[in-house]
């Protein structure tokens, strides 16, 4: 483990393993609640023993990352993460995001240099802003700020992850402990809250590099169909997958075919 201090008083704590000669370094950028082990659970194992590299790293308000402000929008976490991207500057790197991390990534991209990717994994990314997303993301900060993120998963958890794992995770939801509201100086809350902030409003045609944007068709929060088609087809060189037995959590609910979706991937980049 690794920790970056940036120039803004933040800390980012991350772990980079380099690739072997020939193999690509995954950048892998979380949702707004996650945690790096994710990827290291998911598909950690198999992208290593393949030869590849990966550059894991939590935001400011997850695990180990620290923030000296008192609230956290998205323009700021894409700073972030050019900051650790030019520090670290990943070999052949191929971003990988999960829901807004995503955002994060074609940010970062955008502006070049050691930030920029020779490919891009948007999982459960592509969205377009509107009524309905601004009272989803502020419905989602409701339910935390009222009962806490226990309030939130109990709420949301069957209609972002596939019914199989609902039905395996069930009785670990809807307890009889009272649900207590997030503090507002919470960070994983504040980091929660700058969901809102989003701009997402891309330049997809500037996107010159591949792309894999997959999307997992139980997922009854983000998905929509139309919205994915058209973004994905404003991008050049976007390759789409659907996975008809997933949600919006691909990595935690289909890890085995997340990893071989992305060593395909990288045999198509490099």
């Amino acid at each position: 483990m690794a920790q970056i201090e940036l120039s803004n008083g933040n800390t980012l704590n991350y772990d980079l393993t380099p690739p072997s000669d020939g193999g690509a370094t995954f950048v892998f950028f979380n949702a707004l609640s996650g945690d790096k082990e994710m990827w290291n659970a998911s598909v950690g194992d198999a992208l290593k023993s393949a030869g590849h590299g990966m550059l894991v790293y939590n935001q400011r308000g997850q695990a180990g990352s620290n923030t000296t402000q008192t609230e956290i929008d998205v323009a700021s976490i894409i700073a972030d993460v050019e900051g650790l991207l030019d520090h670290v500057k990943p070999i052949r790197p191929i971003h990988v995001g999960l829901s807004i991390g995503g955002l994060f990534s074609l940010a970062a991209h955008l502006t070049g240099g050691a930030r920029r990717a020779d490919g891009l994994v948007l999982i459960n990314t592509l969205r377009k802003e509107g009524a309905r997303l601004d009272w989803v993301n502020d419905a989602i900060v409701r339910a935390a700020e009222t009962g806490g993120f226990d309030l939130m998963k109990d709420l949301y958890s069957p209609l972002l992850m596939n019914i199989e794992w609902q039905a395996a995770n069930r009785d670990q939801f809807l307890g009889t402990k009272s649900y207590a509201p997030c503090a507002p100086d919470d960070h994983a809350f504040m980091l929660l809250k700058s969901g809102a902030t989003a701009s997402w409003d891309i330049n997809y045609e500037a996107i010159d590099v591949p792309v894999l944007a997959i999307s997992g068709l139980q997922d009854r929060v983000f998905f929509n169909e139309a919205d994915v088609a058209e973004l994905a087809a404003r991008m050049p060189q976007c390759e789409r997958m659907n996975m008809a037995d997933a949600g919006h959590m691909i990595p935690v609910e289909r890890p085995a075919n997340l990893g071989d979706a992305l060593l395909a991937f990288a045999k198509r980049v490099h």
